[in-house]
């Protein structure tokens, strides 16, 4: 069993996905477009403004993988529950990233925190030698945490 991150963008996915490759040393394995998509007997026309849109980008980190999109559009009389709501803020989750040193925690942090929030700056804690929470400039909530090894 595998958790694959999947996250949501408000029309700059591609953008996000660009600077997570970079950040993370990962690569960028597919990347669709909502224009890409072959039309569906009984679907609504795709409006003009979802055309560039990703419908579904892939991004590799070693064994790790996360997947992303934008969403539509809202769209006249959908709620924002639904594929045709538009864009929601994600709440109630943070993405967690493991790192084996605070020089790499550090690094992925400030990364992270430009154009960002900072809710917690990256430090030692009682548990481990640096972490950090951070909303990063795209809307993506984080947290970076040195893992420490158990003793033996």
């Amino acid at each position: 069993m595998q958790f694959i991150p999947y996250l949501n963008f408000d029309g700059d996915c591609a953008e996000a996905m660009a600077f997570y490759a970079q950040l993370f040393g990962g690569q960028i394995m597919h990347q669709m477009r909502f224009s890409d998509m072959p039309p569906g007997e009984g679907m609504p026309p795709l409006p003009p403004e979802a055309q560039s849109r990703l419908m579904h980008a892939h991004l590799q980190v070693g064994s790790q993988a996360i997947m992303a999109s934008d969403t539509m559009p809202a769209m006249p009389g959908a709620s924002a529950e639904t594929c045709g709501g538009g864009y929601l803020k994600p709440q109630g989750i943070w993405v967690s990233i493991g790192v084996d040193s605070v020089a790499d925690g550090e690094r992925i942090f400030n990364g992270l925190a430009d154009g960002g929030q900072v809710a917690m700056p990256f430090s030692a804690t009682f548990w481990s030698p640096g972490f950090g929470m951070v909303t990063d400039r795209f809307g993506t909530p984080w947290m970076v945490n040195v893992q420490t090894q158990p003793a033996a």
